[in-house]
């Protein structure tokens, strides 16, 4: 399967196609909020950005940005061949629990050492992810977290024919 051709960025905009592999990790000062149930559930400027080849950002917020009670762990984990073993959480908020939208490094690899004490999350799984007060839209899929937002151009992996960029 042959790489797709990437969306030109504009002033301010940055290509998906620009950034590595491995991914790289970036401290944002952007302000970063997650809404459940109508309910504001996390806050903070001080998020970290994963940035992969042909993958929305991803964002990681430190725990205590979260109010207490919005992060349930749960069973289960996955691999991730650069980062290690994620663990998963429930979030809930406003009277609602969006089921595994959230996961974490309890223990990652040294390169990525940094995200220990960190929560991504699946923006389409929760009730609305901002940056700098732009609602986010979901990478497609299912199988991403990565947040899509006027800042970023693609094409972006997670679609359908993407699987083999």
């Amino acid at each position: 399967m042959s790489r797709p051709v990437p969306l030109p960025a504009g002033p301010g905009q940055e290509s998906v196609w620009d950034y590595p592999r491995p991914p790289a990790v970036e401290a944002s000062g952007e302000l970063i909020e997650v809404h459940l149930g109508g309910a504001v559930i996390a806050s903070t400027r001080a998020a970290l950005r994963v940035l992969e080849t042909s993958h929305p950002p991803t964002y990681y917020l430190p725990v205590d940005a979260f109010v207490p009670g919005a992060l349930v762990p749960v069973e289960g984990s996955t691999v991730c061949e650069w980062k290690g073993r994620a663990a998963y959480f429930d979030v809930v908020g406003g009277g609602r629990r969006a089921p595994r939208a959230g996961w974490t490094y309890p223990e990652p690899v040294p390169a990525y050492a940094v995200l220990a004490g960190h929560v991504a999350l699946m923006p389409g799984l929760v009730g609305a992810c901002f940056v700098d007060g732009e609602r986010v839209r979901p990478q497609e899929g299912g199988f991403y977290g990565g947040w899509i937002t006027d800042r970023v151009v693609g094409p972006f992996k997670g679609g359908a024919g993407s699987w083999g960029w």
